[in-house]
């Protein structure tokens, strides 16, 4: 391997890293979203999450529903793998927006249904 090889191999390190623990972050909130609608926990930590995971549906919008690490990783890889760009399973890496947006979508479901359902 040459200087750029290596050179490439250790960016993508760096991105690999910092994208998985974008990754973690965005997944604890959204786990712990799911938590506070299921026992009607609606606390101030339930909408930061809100925000965060707003933030992050805006950012994939304006990136064309691709993380903005993705795009920066393709520079230094190409690998064709779903988890080129990322510490996970190639199946997590491959349905990760399908994951969280189900997983989102219940917890909006149950936050409203704890907003509509609490008592006075």
């Amino acid at each position: 391997m040459g200087y750029h090889g290596r050179q490439y191999g250790a960016k993508l390190t760096i991105i690999k890293t910092i994208h998985t623990l974008v990754w973690l972050f965005l997944s604890s909130i959204i786990c712990y979203m799911l938590y506070a609608a299921v026992v009607n926990r609606l606390d101030a930590w339930l909408w930061i999450g809100y925000g965060f995971i707003f933030i992050e549906i805006i950012t994939l919008l304006v990136f064309k529903g691709v993380c903005p690490l993705t795009l920066i990783a393709g520079k230094y890889s190409t690998s064709k793998k779903d988890n080129f760009d990322i510490y996970l399973p190639n199946f997590i890496a491959k349905y990760n927006k399908v994951i969280c947006t189900v997983l989102l979508t219940l917890t909006i479901a149950l936050t409203i249904y704890q907003l509509l359902h609490q008592r006075h």
